[in-house]
């Protein structure tokens, strides 16, 4: 304390400690906490009495103000005291209780008897603590950040006193934290609990509560950054998510929860039927799930709505801190107490959409997942008001989104998203046809990969493939990803480009895997997926004869192989297998084609003979009878030594069959598949 300069006398006494406390050397901030005792001797013993002020000429707390009357010189340092000099500054702690910034009930200055130490350490870490409580107050939490590094960090301050080592120790700054922040809890649960109107008095205290939690977080990011695997994350955590769910609230107070913005829904019945609908018709438009069929792969594929993926995805980080927030009783901010926290907990968050109300809305999604998810968070409440509002004139509630935007600075194009994305899952052809008006404005290589999936699913294939082309990322960052750009090519006709991109994209994940040593998914299962897909995709738009043009190679055709002879087991009455045989013949390998012809010739024989329809009894019999004749041209060209050991059995078998003869794969596409025409491939076709 030292040459400490003091503010001008003219200065608000308030100002004057602020000054003080703002200009203090961390290190003096811990002894201006610490209480001090009379240092001056009497009858032989210490007088012991609480010291209130500093000595002007050294700075050091050490008498108590009858003593520094009849001392002629510091205990401490032994300067000489200006003699009848009555005008010692007070101390800090006592400056700030005067000033009116540390409340009157922590006045310690009437319990002039001695303490014992254990009490002591409390009175001195309680001082100090109210010290930081003015500089959080105040905006000098930068004081605080100090005190952590220029202090608990020092080496080099250590004290042989256990109150003044504690008071060095960073764990005094992690208690204030945990209770600065429980106090800070029981503020906003305490204005939570009020009246809408009663709430919005109060959100100048919102406002001074908010610049609290951001200076709270700064300091314990400083303690993170000055000791690592400190145990402060999910105290950090909690407070980050308490501070955003705490600027949402002061932007629907300041909206009265829309209380006098009319609902485009009668009640919340007609709501959940709605959505209920949209869930419905998601379903029933879905496509196969192909690549968990095959890969058991843990990738979502089947259909979903938008805002189930996006709720989905703050569930994951669910239990990362649930016994800190059972200390920290963070529900406490929930409306209605705990039950919005456990009714999620129960359904997950994908089940409590739609929120019964904007406050719903807030605590749900602000009060729970991960922190850093606040723009997903943010963009899901854009999806609600744009779920309670669209049909209703726009005029009427445009202001209230693009003032949600300009609070938390949401760029347009981030909300135009959140627009798009309800859309698409609104089943309704209006919607969709809005989406496809806006896609080309939210088009970059962020674009959400599910857009080209749901465009896909509701039958609109060449807008998905322009939203392929726009982003610039064309699908293959996952798998899923993969299949869906697969799909938009062969349902645009763009076969080869189809089969030119799964070779590419395979290529790469085969290259990726082998750099970076992953194991899962691997290059073969992406391999299978992408080529079963093209396969069965062939098979349900009748244009087979096409796959079997393309030049696959020996790893694709094990599963060209394995999907047609597949199919053909399930069902012999298809040309699957007959075209099996036409893609063994037009690449002369004859022995293959001979022996698939044999196994089918069998299972088409076994059929017959269970079958009672003599339509599709005798359409097998010609299409076996024309495809044996084909094969036995091809294998009389074959020499007669290679003849003789493929019809007597003694040559391997060189295809790709299935264990068990009698397994019956269904297509993914059911009975939707058509006929493919066999004509024009090598000989004509039986009519």
């Amino acid at each position: 304390m030292v040459g400490r300069k003091f503010a001008e006398p003219t200065a608000p006494r308030s100002q004057k400690a602020l000054v003080q406390l703002a200009s203090i050397d961390p290190i003096e901030l811990r002894n201006e906490a610490k209480v001090e005792r009379c240092r001056a001797t009497r009858d032989l013993r210490s007088c012991g009495r609480c010291v209130q002020r500093v000595l002007i000429t050294c700075g050091h707390a050490a008498l108590c103000e009858e003593c520094s009357q009849r001392c002629d010189v510091c205990p401490i340092c032994r300067v000489s005291l200006p003699k009848g000099g009555n005008d010692f500054p007070l101390r800090l702690y006592y400056e700030c209780i005067e000033a009116g910034l540390i409340s009157k009930m922590c006045d310690d200055r009437l319990l002039d008897s001695k303490e014992d130490g254990g009490n002591q350490l409390v009175a001195d870490v309680e001082r100090l603590y109210s010290l930081f409580d003015v500089a959080l107050e105040n905006n000098l939490v930068s004081l605080i950040c100090h005190y952590v590094t220029d202090v608990c960090m020092d080496e080099s301050a250590v004290s042989s006193d256990p109150i003044i080592a504690f008071l060095l120790d960073e764990k005094v700054v992690k208690d204030w934290c945990r209770r600065t922040f429980k106090i800070i809890l029981a503020e906003l649960q305490a204005i939570y609990n009020l009246t809408v109107l009663e709430m919005k008095t109060k959100l100048s205290s919102l406002l001074k509560i908010s610049s609290k939690l951001a200076g709270m977080s700064n300091v314990l990011e400083v303690l993170e950054s000055s000791f690592r695997g400190h145990d402060m994350n999910h105290l950090q955590e909690t407070i980050l998510k308490t501070k955003q769910h705490l600027e949402v609230m002061m932007w629907c107070i300041r909206h009265q929860f829309l209380e006098d913005v009319q609902s485009r829904y009668s009640d919340f019945a007609s709501w959940s039927s709605s959505v209920r609908e949209r869930k419905s018709a998601a379903v029933q438009r879905a496509w196969p799930d192909s690549v968990n069929r095959i890969s058991e792969s843990a990738e979502q594929s089947t259909s979903s709505l938008f805002i189930e993926d996006a709720l989905s995805n703050l569930d994951t980080e669910q239990g990362y801190a649930d016994k800190e927030e059972r200390e920290l009783a963070i529900t406490s901010l929930l409306t209605g107490g705990g039950n919005l926290f456990f009714m999620s907990k129960l359904h997950g968050m994908a089940g409590c959409y739609p929120f019964e109300n904007l406050r719903s809305a807030a605590d749900l999604l602000f009060l729970q997942g991960n922190s850093d998810l606040v723009l997903a968070k943010q963009a899901i409440f854009l999806y609600y008001l744009f779920d309670r509002h669209w049909t209703i004139p726009r005029d009427d509630w445009r202001n209230i989104v693009d003032d949600f935007a300009v609070t938390f600075s949401i760029t347009r194009h981030a909300l135009l998203e959140s627009f798009v994305f309800y859309l698409l899952d609104d089943h309704t052809d209006e919607a969709l046809k809005e989406a496809t008006a806006l896609l080309p404005e939210i088009a970059s290589p962020n674009t959400h990969p599910k857009v080209a999936q749901a465009l896909l699913e509701r039958n609109i294939p060449d807008v998905a493939l322009m939203v392929l082309r726009w982003s610039g990322r064309d699908g293959g960052e996952t798998l899923v990803e993969a299949v869906t750009a697969v799909r938009v090519r062969v349902e645009c006709g763009l076969l080869t480009e189809a089969f030119m991109y799964q070779r590419t994209i395979c290529a790469q994940v085969k290259d990726k895997k082998s750099k970076d040593e992953m194991k899962e998914p691997s290059s073969s299962v992406w391999l299978e997926v992408l080529v079963t897909e093209i396969c069965y995709l062939c098979l349900r738009g009748n244009i087979l004869d096409r796959i079997i043009e393309l030049p696959w190679n020996s790893d694709e055709e094990k599963h060209i192989h394995k999907c047609l002879f597949d199919f053909a087991t399930s069902d012999p009455s298809s040309t699957a297998g007959s075209l099996l045989v036409v893609f063994y013949l037009q690449r002369y390998r004859y022995v293959e084609a001979y022996q698939v012809d044999s196994k089918l010739q069998n299972m088409e024989e076994d059929f017959i003979s269970k079958n009672q329809d003599d339509r599709i009894s005798y359409k097998v019999r010609s299409m076996s009878h024309w495809r044996k004749g084909l094969v036995g041209q091809s294998v009389d060209l074959l020499p007669d030594v290679l003849q003789q050991q493929l019809k007597s059995g003694n040559l391997p078998e060189v295809g790709v069959f299935p264990n068990n003869e009698n397994i019956s794969v269904k297509s993914n596409f059911g009975a939707t598949v058509q006929e493919p025409i066999l004509g024009n491939l090598l000989f004509n076709a039986p009519k």
